[in-house]
């Protein structure tokens, strides 16, 4: 069974070492477990069947999909993955250089599994995009950590497919709990426990 991959905020936001990468080059480790129009605009209602802590199962959902140009997408994806990994103004910017580079990567089987990233010349692929290498490795040691990448072969990283997408869809999910309710206290334990057992196991 695979393990889910732990990192502390610190060891996220900071990433690992780039001269000292483990590289896995056969197998990409991030495919593990890391109705109404309104202007362009569509929201759907409804409630979702879930077990939950107190016997409950009825999940109220309110689903919205916006329609987006190609320029806007993009802007609205990058906008929702650095809010929901918190990602430092550095790793962002460097999210979005990678997120150019993968779009010009060749597909295999319709879907590109990693991407090319090689500084020279004072840039990306020898192309300035207004930042020094010492920035560009900060931000990249950010995503590393963050497991937007993960190491191939020297400067080749395997891509978080959920993170690195050709696709015309994306769906951000975001679910509220009351605070101090009795779902929410379980979840807490289940999540304790989930991480007990794989501590456990190392």
């Amino acid at each position: 069974m695979a393990q889910k991959r732990e990192h502390n905020v610190a060891g996220a936001r900071t990433g690992p070492s780039l001269k000292s990468l483990t590289y896995s080059a056969d197998k990409n480790p991030l495919l593990a477990p890391n109705a109404i129009e309104i202007k362009k605009r569509k929201v759907q209602t409804g409630v979702r069947e879930e077990p939950t802590a107190d016997g409950g199962t009825r999940v109220s959902a309110i689903h919205e999909i916006i329609e987006k140009d190609e320029t806007e997408f993009v802007k609205v994806f990058a906008d929702g993955v650095k809010a929901a990994f918190g990602l430092s103004r550095t790793a962002y910017r460097v999210f979005q250089l990678v997120l150019q580079k993968y779009q010009d990567e060749p597909m295999v089987g319709g879907y590109a599994d990693s991407v090319y990233l090689a500084w020279f010349d004072g840039g990306l692929s020898g192309v300035d995009v207004g930042m020094t290498d010492r920035t560009f490795q900060t931000g990249l040691r950010e995503l590393l950590g963050k497991n937007f990448l993960a190491p191939r072969l020297p400067n080749v990283f395997w891509v978080n497919p959920s993170l690195f997408f050709k696709g015309n869809r994306v769906l951000f999910v975001r679910e509220y709990v009351k605070k101090n309710s009795a779902d929410a206290k379980r979840r807490a334990e289940l999540e304790g426990q989930g991480q007990a057992r794989i501590a456990g196991m190392e």
